[in-house]
């Protein structure tokens, strides 16, 4: 075993502001060339853990330190923040919000010119390190101008040009499609080696197990309840009582009735012994027929020929064509910059389209103003401060209501019937500022079902989020979608998708590929592959098991999980 790097010693951390420790007792080692996952539902202590770890606690938000954390040696809460930084490289969730440079090649440089470095020393290790993680023809680029999986590559480089001992990734797939998410991973894989420790806090745990981790460390109310290999974690079943999901693979087996253990191997679809049930997953398979989908509603909105360029070069939008039906919960997925939430736009009347027309039940809506057009549909945005302008929960959901000039007593009435409706009557009388962030996502939907839309977008509705909150929020669309609301969710979570949606479009590059079922979009490898999606790892399940129709499969787990869930409910 390689020396330790990170030495916790029943350590705690308690912020200034808060009554209670957030990390209770921490005793955890980390070694050189280890690489490690940590997972846990939000609140559970795991980025505050990270933050500890680099120095942002208690030099940059403070707090009080029990016991003792080490750091590449050095004892944390005597050392500075500066020193701390020259240890741990941290490349955060959000990689806007880590440029520095007006070039690709002056951002990876920043923390040489801050060590004063010479500048032919500095233009080679740049020029090193450039090449290690794919960018040495975009060193003149603007980094704000690259994609998603290139800002990825730059942020990863600008740590790497240090040569940090750890390597710290707090949420790096929360804002990437499921491709460039699997990029990520993979190239975090190719950067770790027996001279660094990397660790990943992460609760998308499927799609970092992409690649071999030598531990997963799982934390709950600010303590470490396991610490394991990953074979021995996910045969545990201790996941989903934390609130973090397993891999779909792992909970079809599970609802086949087959005992998992460490030596099936779980932690991959790769690895897992698959050879020991096939049979029996086959039987389940057989068991479980699939049953006819209720009725299509008729033709609600009608998106007819929608053209639309920002700059009057590049089509974002390409001739859009399709039709939303009464009480659907459809999902539109697609790469980053594929052009789903400007197609929200132009549905919203935030956006005038070139070309092409928005027509509800055979009206063009181009006649109405935003505001008005927000009795028709209505959006809620992935980040609910970003909605949010008043300082109560009732008068933040009556707003809408309030501008419009519905009489009083009218707003009370129909603000209490869509709290009821959105679980928050109880909070009535509450700051908005006393909420969980699920609950402020309550909020802003409440602002706009009370203006009675008839179809709701939702941006990333569950974006950042662990798998109870997750749940929670999707629990209650569906709900809200069982009572007639017709949804639509733009997502980059193909779990979502698959469990919540009976229909997807994809889009590519302004363009609609297809529309057509959600889980059969996950089955099509060419068309995943196409759009930088990712199939169902149920899919590959069934592939690996020998099962003739793993479509079908993929289709009667999904059928079986919602009624699974909704007998839970």
């Amino acid at each position: 075993m390689k020396e330790p790097v990170i030495v916790f010693d029943h350590f705690g951390f308690q912020y200034f502001e808060q009554s209670e420790p957030t990390l209770h007792d921490i005793n955890l080692v980390i070694h050189k060339g280890e690489k490690v996952l940590i997972a846990g539902p939000s609140g559970s202590g795991k980025s505050t853990l990270g933050s500890c770890i680099n120095g942002l606690n208690p030099f940059a938000h403070k707090g009080t330190i029990t016991g003792s954390l080490k750091v590449g040696g050095m004892e944390t809460k005597d050392a500075s923040l500066f020193k701390l930084s020259a240890v741990t490289g941290t490349v955060l969730q959000d990689s806007d919000g880590q440029f520095i440079g007006l070039s690709t090649g002056e951002d990876i440089a920043f923390a040489l010119e801050n060590d004063l470095i010479p500048q032919p020393e500095m233009k080679e290790r740049v020029s090193k390190i450039a090449g290690l993680v794919g960018m040495s023809n975009f060193i003149a680029q603007n980094p704000h101008e690259l994609s998603g999986g290139q800002k990825q590559r730059v942020s990863l480089a600008g740590v790497m040009v240090e040569d940090a001992e750890v390597l710290l990734f707090d949420e790096p797939l929360a804002n990437l499609d499921p491709k460039t998410g699997r990029t990520a991973i993979e190239l975090i894989d190719e950067i770790a080696d027996e001279n660094r420790a990397v660790i990943i806090i992460e609760h998308r745990l499927e799609d970092v197990l992409h690649r071999p981790v030598d531990r997963i460390i799982v934390m709950n109310d600010g303590r470490i309840i396991a610490d394991d290999t990953p074979d021995r974690i996910l045969a545990s079943g201790i996941l989903p009582g934390c609130g973090i999901r397993e891999p779909l693979y792992l909970t079809a087996v599970r609802y086949a009735g087959i005992p998992v253990t460490e030596e099936d191997r779980p932690a991959s679809l790769e690895t897992f012994r698959t050879d020991l049930f096939r049979s029996r997953l086959q039987s389940w398979y057989e068991e479980h027929p699939v049953r006819k989908e209720k009725p299509a509603g008729r033709d609600m909105l009608e998106i007819r020929d929608i053209s639309f360029s920002y700059d009057g070069k590049r089509q974002v939008l390409d001739q859009i064509s399709t039709v939303i039906r009464e009480g659907e919960m459809m999902s539109i997925v697609g790469r980053n910059g594929a052009g789903k939430t400007t197609l929200a736009s132009v549905l919203c009347g935030f956006i005038k389209p070139d070309k092409g027309s928005v027509l509800m039940y055979g009206e063009d809506l181009s006649k109405y103003s935003i505001s008005e057009r927000a009795g028709y549909i209505g959006i809620v945005m992935q980040n609910p401060n970003q909605m949010i302008s008043k300082t109560m929960i009732f008068d933040e959901v009556a707003l809408g209501l309030r501008i419009r000039g519905v009489p009083e007593n009218e707003v009370t009435e129909r603000v209490h019937d869509v709290l009821r409706v959105c679980g928050l009557y109880q909070f009535r009388s509450w700051p908005i500022s006393a909420l969980s962030f699920g609950q402020k996502k309550r909020v802003t939907i409440a602002s706009i079902l009370v203006l009675n839309p008839k179809i709701l977008i939702l941006d990333e509705p569950t974006a950042g989020q662990d798998y109870r909150h997750y749940s929670e929020i999707m629990e209650f669309l569906k709900k809200l979608n069982e009572n007639g609301q017709t949804i639509i969710l733009i997502t980059h979570d193909m779990h979502l998708m698959l469990e919540y949606t009976e229909r997807a479009l994809v889009m590519s590059e302004g363009k609609l590929v297809t529309d057509q079922k959600a889980y059969q979009v996950l089955c099509d490898r060419e068309l995943t592959e196409r759009t930088n999606l990712r199939e169902t790892s149920l899919f590959d399940l069934a592939e690996k098991c020998g099962i003739s129709d793993p479509e079908g499969f993929v289709e009667c787990f999904i059928q079986y999980d919602r009624e699974v869930r909704g007998n839970e409910d």
